[in-house]
């Protein structure tokens, strides 16, 4: 698949917004009454990073990138 910069800088930036989402949501639902919020912080940047590690090596595998 030929695609332009343009479109490539798009679909990683797509990439980066779902790992957000996945991020705010794991965050949401490791954090516990009385648990300190860095742990839940902690939690979802792992989430971030593993979300968009898999999402760039998808696309990378497919030949999108």
């Amino acid at each position: 698949m030929n695609l332009t910069f343009g479109v490539k800088v798009l679909v990683i930036l797509l990439c980066a917004l779902l790992s957000v989402i996945v991020a705010m949501v794991a965050g949401f639902l490791s954090h516990s009454p009385g648990s300190p919020v860095s742990q839940a912080v902690l939690y979802g940047g792992a989430a971030f990073a593993g979300c968009l590690l898999l999402c760039l090596a998808v696309l990378s595998a497919l030949g999108v990138l």
